[in-house]
């Protein structure tokens, strides 16, 4: 969870750092500092084009703050980046939803204990739930928790149509599931490595800065899916052929 927090804080960063938005949704903290989950919305110029290649699994190797003998822990982190669909790419049929009210929990103010302002929203056809609590208004609340919705949704709609369109290589950058490691935070050597392209940076302290290191990083995922793209291509052509 403390890793957690350190990851999330590295995407607000990159976010200034690109001149993006960042807007909090969800941030719910653990006892000791970390972050228990986190939701947050982005937005900028080729945001997503950016960030899908950060969704997976990411890896720490560190003596963390509670260890008292001094041994080194391997912990992981789940992110998941949900492209923003419009209104015209998905419609939701609102008898679809069951839509819950109660009140927020956690630090946020007097109002946490006096209203029921946190919405939780449930997709019935499929099960997927989105919550907010951030704001005072359960209006405000009801529209986030929407927007989250729609995001899981397409979401789930793209995984589905990757699935399809992958052929036998199956090692695109861009094709990972949330649930492999992509890469590895490693605080005894001083090193971030990520296991797609085999690229490590020996300066854990300024890539979680979220600035030069972090964009070299992506930018060189995005070659590789790229290169990868036109391999694939090249292949097919020649199978058609």
């Amino acid at each position: 969870m403390l890793f957690t927090a350190e990851i999330f804080d590295m995407y607000q960063r990159y976010a200034a750092y690109k001149n993006w938005s960042f807007d909090i949704l969800e941030y719910f903290h653990s006892d000791l500092g970390g972050v228990r989950h986190a939701t947050a919305s982005m937005g900028g110029f080729d945001a997503y084009k950016h960030l899908k290649y950060e969704g997976g699994v990411h890896r720490v190797q560190r003596v963390p703050r509670t260890e008292k003998q001094g041994r080194i822990h391997t912990s992981t982190m789940t992110v998941a980046i949900l492209p923003q669909p419009s209104e015209i790419n998905l419609v939701i049929n609102p008898k679809d939803l069951r839509i819950e009210t109660k009140r927020a929990s956690g630090a946020g103010g007097q109002h946490v204990n006096t209203t029921d302002s946190a919405v939780r929203i449930v997709h019935l056809p499929t099960g997927i739930v989105s919550e907010c609590q951030q704001e005072r208004s359960q209006i405000k609340n009801k529209e986030t928790a929407m927007k989250v919705l729609r995001a899981k949704l397409y979401n789930m709609k793209l995984e589905e149509q990757v699935n399809k369109r992958q052929n036998a290589r199956k090692i695109q950058v861009g094709t990972k599931g949330r649930s492999e490691k992509i890469r590895t935070y490693n605080f005894p050597q001083d090193r971030v490595t990520d296991h797609r392209i085999g690229k490590s940076v020996h300066n854990i302290d300024g890539f979680l800065l979220g600035d030069e290191l972090l964009d070299e990083m992506i930018q060189a995922l995005s070659e590789f899916s790229d290169y990868e793209s036109l391999m694939e291509m090249i292949e097919s052509a020649k199978i058609c052929k």
